[in-house]
């Protein structure tokens, strides 16, 4: 079921997955467990998208506790997604997850709309163009 409340500040949707951004079963414990680590009062995780890395753009999280005006507010499986307007279009049905392997965990963005991502799963392309800003041609450890 997914309802949509829009404000002059932002859009919020509320849903149980099939939103513009959604969020893994694990993702969500482990975002559940950061948000009440940081002690902010209503916070949620911030994604979003920058210039740079190997690929061209390059995602970031963070734990946040403001709603800037134009941001996308998702509520999936009791955790708070806040995207920027900028960033939504390239971030349009991908899903934060986290995954753990040999080298330790961490949180990852399953993106349909990259077109190609760097190794290090950090980075990525929606397109053959070049990057943006002429960024994005180092490595990947250059972020």
């Amino acid at each position: 079921m997914t309802q949509v409340s829009d404000t002059s500040t932002e859009q919020v949707v509320v849903t149980s997955g099939g939103g513009p951004l959604s969020i893994s079963e694990m993702g969500a414990a482990k975002a559940s467990a950061a948000i009440a680590q940081s002690g902010k009062v209503g916070a949620g995780v911030r994604v979003f998208i920058k210039s740079g890395g190997c690929s061209g753009y390059q995602y970031g999280m963070a734990i946040d506790d403001r709603e800037l005006e134009g941001d996308t507010v998702v509520y999936d499986r009791g955790v708070k997604l806040v995207v920027d307007r900028m960033s939504l279009p390239l971030l349009q049905g991908s899903e934060v997850d986290y995954l753990e392997n040999m080298m330790g965990g961490g949180f990852t963005v399953n993106n349909p709309n990259a077109t190609s991502s760097c190794g290090c799963g950090h980075s990525f392309r929606t397109d053959n163009a070049v990057s943006p800003d002429g960024e994005g041609s180092g490595g990947c450890g250059s972020h």
